[in-house]
């Protein structure tokens, strides 16, 4: 290892600044975006801490939500980002995306509006790249009884049959 690198590494931060104790010590609220995606990403490569790397993948993709709808192929120009690291970002972007989904799930609540609709199905809707048509259907006291895919189209619209519907 170059002194370079050494001088770089987490290991040698002070405990307080580095990220997974922090995490463990004050809580992931207390860490920045590019903190918390050091703790996922673990290594850097020699003279690039994780969170150097991370502040790099963040900057080009500016968001966690923008870095969900990429290919494989937009994370090749980072150095010490492979399969495996690129597949841990992935999976902990589907299990915030399911986490959010869980917060509002279809277990029996009342409907009163068009929003409580919205909150329930715009987690599941929002990055799909295709338009979806779903069907919420409702008991007679406004509860959900399920909610299903109809018809799935293309980037614009969806043209759903409404025989199969009804």
């Amino acid at each position: 290892m170059t002194k370079e690198a050494k001088a770089t590494g987490i290991k040698n931060w002070p405990e307080d600044d580095r990220p997974r104790e922090k995490l463990l010590k004050k809580g992931a609220g207390a860490l920045s975006n590019s903190e918390l995606l050091a703790i996922l990403l673990r290594t850097g490569t020699n003279g690039t801490s994780a969170i150097d790397l991370a502040r790099k993948v963040l900057k080009k993709f500016g968001t966690f939500r923008n870095m969900a709808h990429t290919d494989t192929r937009d994370w090749k120009e980072f150095k010490g980002l492979g399969g495996a690291k690129i597949a841990h970002i992935q999976a902990a972007l589907e299990i915030g995306r399911r986490y959010r989904e869980d917060e509002v799930s279809t277990g029996k609540q009342k409907i009163t509006s068009v929003k409580d609709i919205v909150d329930i199905v715009m987690p599941q809707l929002r990055d799909l790249k295709t338009e979806l048509f779903k069907v919420v259907c409702l008991d007679s006291n406004n509860k959900i009884i399920d909610i299903s895919d109809v018809a799935c189209g293309t980037v614009n619209r969806a043209m759903p049959i409404v025989r199969e519907i009804i």
